[in-house]
């Protein structure tokens, strides 16, 4: 039996390492874009679920001035960095809610969003079916889209033709640990599709910096609020999870690389004592611990409208 854990376990630890790999790579191949920087506000997260539990989630790409939408399908068992979660199913992610999920897709694909709606399982599966994106605006369940923005949201989806509407599988490669299925992504699939569909390019400038983000004060979800905010200001967070220790009074910035880039963490939580180190780093530019002198941001809640409502 411990042969057969160790086994399992072994086989977790190299997907982790694989896909963080590759979160490094890829930050490096799509960090930058060719023209202006592509902004929240032209991309949507679609999140099908039943049960309360995500059975996938569309990260859509609205192009208002060609009269089409992009997008890639994420299933539920694609294994990446969720915050505050680690190495994770992306499914995962919405067991702390929706805002995680977009910091989730955001991070992994370094495509920036901060809207969502959520779909029962049935118009989620019709969308991937049909790509008929117009049949999905009477049927949302939550979300955290204005009033306004969801007004015009709605008008435009609707009179998007279906040909013009190209949902896409995220590649991946199956495997099986244990009786859980993953999903590999498959990197450089993965990095030519967000090329393809968000315009991005990768040899114009410097990769995101790394960011390995510790709770440690041991208040649920912290470092996931901190993560998040780090996603939110270009940082790629490429691990999370429990300091050593939950006595950290005050948040450090611990700086392995890329010490010009200190400052904008410090700035983007509002807290944090700079110190850099001289050891080697490989896996990350800097570690961030988070502090009893951290303030969570205060959460926006989700709008749950009346119509299309389970």
């Amino acid at each position: 039996m411990l042969l057969i854990i160790a086994v399992l376990m072994g086989a977790l630890w190299a997907l982790a390492l694989g896909i963080n790999s590759f979160a490094r790579w890829n930050a490096r191949r799509i960090a930058a874009a060719a023209g202006p920087v592509l902004t929240a506000s032209e991309n949507l997260l679609v999140i099908g679920v039943q049960d309360g539990v995500a059975v996938g989630f569309t990260a859509l790409k609205v192009e208002r001035g060609k009269d089409r939408v992009l997008g890639i399908a994420i299933p539920e068992g694609a294994f990446v960095e969720v915050p505050g979660q680690g190495f994770e199913r992306i499914g995962e992610s919405f067991t702390a809610g929706a805002a995680v999920s977009e910091a989730a897709v955001s991070n992994y694909f370094a495509v920036p969003f901060s809207k969502y709606v959520e779909v029962d399982n049935e118009t989620y599966q019709a969308l991937l079916q049909n790509q008929n994106i117009g049949a999905i605006t009477g049927k949302i369940v939550a979300t955290d889209l204005t009033t306004s923005e969801r007004a015009s949201l709605t008008a435009f989806l609707g009179k998007v033709d279906v040909k013009d509407v190209w949902i896409v599988p995220l590649p991946v490669k199956a495997m099986t640990v244990g009786t859980a299925r993953y999903y590999e992504p498959q990197s450089a699939e993965v990095a030519d599709l967000l090329l393809q569909w968000w315009g991005v390019r990768v040899d114009q400038q410097e990769s995101r910096p790394r960011v390995i983000v510790y709770n440690g004060v041991g208040t649920p979800g912290l470092a996931s609020e901190a993560a998040q905010q780090l996603i939110r200001a270009g940082f790629r967070v490429v691990d999370s999870g429990n300091a050593d220790h939950f006595g950290y009074t005050t948040t450090s910035i611990l700086v392995y690389h890329a010490p010009t880039k200190a400052q904008a963490i410090h700035d983007a939580l509002g807290v944090g004592s700079i110190q850099m180190q001289s050891a080697p780093q490989d896996l990350t530019d800097m570690i961030v611990i988070i502090g009893a002198d951290y303030l969570p941001p205060v959460s926006t809640p989700s709008t749950v409208p009346t119509e299309g409502a389970r």
